[in-house]
């Protein structure tokens, strides 16, 4: 598994992600730029008024002749502030408008990503990661990093924007006092830097909790018949309230940590607003500023302490997108298994000749199999037996190259499966496995999977095929009946036979039944046992099964224990041989059974 990467790579990447709707976040820009101009120039023509209002007073007071006030330019900078409010509405309407769509479209870009990456990585990466917390990155994390973008793009920009062009007009209005303003930023950068850096590890935990809960909770649904079934519901209630509980702490911290961020930062600009009051009233009275300039000075710190009290909850929101980010950008850079092959091959040309020479494999240091050698003409039929674990779906694994060799090679008539392109060495088989697996949607879709160009009728005849066409005609709906998110609206053996006429329709090179009659009763397994046989007519199949004798017609059965071949034959040559598979084979009879 990749270690997290650096926070580099993840602004190029995100970058790179971005650039294809770079101009629509440059007119976003510009529009907050635009409308900030506007927002900075209001107190301004505020205090305007003040200064009107004043001068009017002062004049009336003194008795100077015609003296009044003037309504008439008071409400004409009324209507001047009205335009620019109006137009500053505007402007972030705009803004939000291009904003949003920017940023939405590039989440969805990374989904997409994030589901051909899914597609691409090895099987042993899911080997080593919980399932949910997988999940969790192409949900919760694109989420996160959509919500952080979208609330504190604007707000960064804004609060930048703010900051700079209210500082500018303090210094127009009075230097001395704008001087004494920026005292403002080396102690909010200070109180930001200590808390920013005390939280940033706590939200990078928050969410890897967040990822764990995810993976509990799809771990815990998963067996919940279980769970009912035998009583464990007590265990799980403090299995699941231990991972909430670590998240909850997790989440309380980094959210405490980083809220206290506002109120220093509040006390620090009601301070400054204290020491400005006072110098400014000096001022006034020296007659160097009027006093709509103190107000529209004083209303500037307050456009200051607007951005700097959401230091905080942009800090919040900051942090957990990038320890969103990050997780997004590790699984997207995680290695990937290489798709295309050297070798050229035409998958309807191909016979089915398989043959394992010299193999080794191991899931870690130590190698399962050590020296594995067998050959299968095209048509054998194949039974792989042995004890549970003995490595059995290991081997077919291996075959499909879910995992590649650590030595030695498996070829297909004569090509090394590792020179193929892997879209074409999987368009050489069926898989049927003893854990279905059935997706929402029609009966008539779940066959059709196997072959997405097949007309209705060859799938109607794969069901028969399958001895499942009759179970589907006695359903309200027939092949249109609808098969729910969890398939817990049909029998397991059903669900079984329907992933076997999925196989018989795509009409491979190469047929794998990994126990896939496990699931349905004696009387059923007879049936398919003939179907079976139709189907592995003239093409190579390899069966895994405990039932011994339902492969006692294979043309090589392959015995394995701990990971290795032992021994290799028919059916009646493995008898005489009075090894292993003949203990295998009697012992499923001592106590009288009756051999099918």
């Amino acid at each position: 598994m990749k270690d997290k990467i650096s926070w580099t790579t993840c602004i190029k990447q995100f970058l790179r992600y971005a650039s294809p709707y770079g101009y629509k976040l440059i007119l976003a820009i510009l529009a907050l730029i635009f409308s900030n101009g506007i927002y900075a120039m209001n107190p301004s023509i505020e205090g305007s008024i003040t200064t009107q209002l004043m001068k009017d007073v002062e004049e009336i007071s003194k008795g100077v002749e015609g003296a009044h006030i003037h309504f008439d330019i008071v409400l004409k900078i009324i209507g001047i502030l009205i335009i620019c409010y109006l137009t500053r509405a505007a402007m972030i309407l705009v803004s939000n408008f291009l904003l949003t769509n920017a940023i939405q479209s590039m989440m969805h870009d990374l989904r997409n990503a994030l589901q051909r990456k899914i597609q691409r990585l090895p099987v042993r990466y899911f080997d080593n990661r919980a399932f949910g917390d997988v999940l969790s990155t192409v949900t919760n994390d694109v989420d996160t990093l959509s919500n952080g973008l979208q609330q504190t793009f604007t707000k960064a920009i804004t609060g930048f924007l703010t900051f700079l062009l209210a500082f500018v007009m303090m210094f127009r209005i009075n230097w001395k006092m704008g001087a004494l303003a920026l005292i403002i930023l080396p102690l909010t950068a200070l109180i930001t830097k200590i808390f920013v850096g005390r939280s940033q590890k706590l939200f990078q935990l928050q969410q890897t909790n967040v990822g764990e809960l995810n993976g509990k909770i799809t771990e815990l649904y998963g067996g919940f018949n279980e769970i009912i079934l035998y009583n464990k519901q007590e265990d799980v209630k403090e299995q699941f309230k231990e991972v909430n509980e670590r998240m909850a702490q997790s989440a309380f911290k980094a959210q405490f940590v980083s809220s206290l961020i506002s109120p220093f930062v509040s006390l620090v600009t009601y301070l400054t607003i204290g020491a400005a009051s006072v110098v400014g009233c000096i001022f006034v009275m020296q007659g160097s500023i009027t006093v709509g300039s103190l107000q529209a000075f004083i209303r500037y710190i307050w456009q200051i302490n607007e951005p700097l009290s959401q230091v905080s909850q942009l800090s919040a929101q900051v942090q957990a997108s990038f320890a969103a980010m990050g997780r997004i950008f590790t699984l997207l850079e995680e290695e990937e298994e290489a798709q295309e092959g050297t070798a050229s091959i035409v998958p309807e040309e191909m016979k089915g000749n398989v043959s394992f020479a010299h193999v080794q494999f191991g899931y870690g240091e130590d190698l399962l199999m050590k020296d594995v050698n067998f050959h299968v003409k095209s048509g054998q039929m194949v039974a792989i037996v042995g004890p549970t674990g003995a490595g059995k779906t290991t081997l077919m694994n291996l075959l499909l190259r879910f995992y590649d060799v650590k030595g030695g090679s498996i070829k297909i008539d004569g090509v090394d499966i590792r020179d193929m392109d892997r879209g074409k060495l999987h368009s050489l088989f069926s898989l049927v496995l003893q854990d279905t697996w059935l997706f929402h949607g029609s009966i008539y879709e779940n066959i059709r999977y196997g072959n997405l160009n097949a007309r209705k009728d060859e799938v109607i005849d794969a069901a028969k095929m399958a001895n499942v066409h009759h179970f589907i005609r006695t359903l309200s709906h027939g092949y249109d009946s609808i098969i729910n998110e969890d398939a817990n609206n049909i029998s397991q053996g059903e669900k079984q036979l329907l992933t076997i006429a999925r196989a018989i329709l795509k009409d491979p090179q190469i047929l794998i039944l990994d126990e896939a009659t496990s699931s349905v009763d004696t009387r059923l397994e007879r049936m398919l046992q003939d179907a079976m046989q139709k189907v592995m007519k003239g093409r190579t199949s390899f069966v895994i099964a405990h039932r011994l004798s339902t492969i006692k017609n294979a043309d090589l059965i392959l015995v394995m224990q701990d990971g290795n071949i032992i021994e290799q034959g028919t059916h009646e040559s493995l008898l005489e041989q009075k090894g292993f598979y003949e203990q295998l084979y009697h012992s499923q009879f001592a106590n009288g059974e009756i051999e099918s």
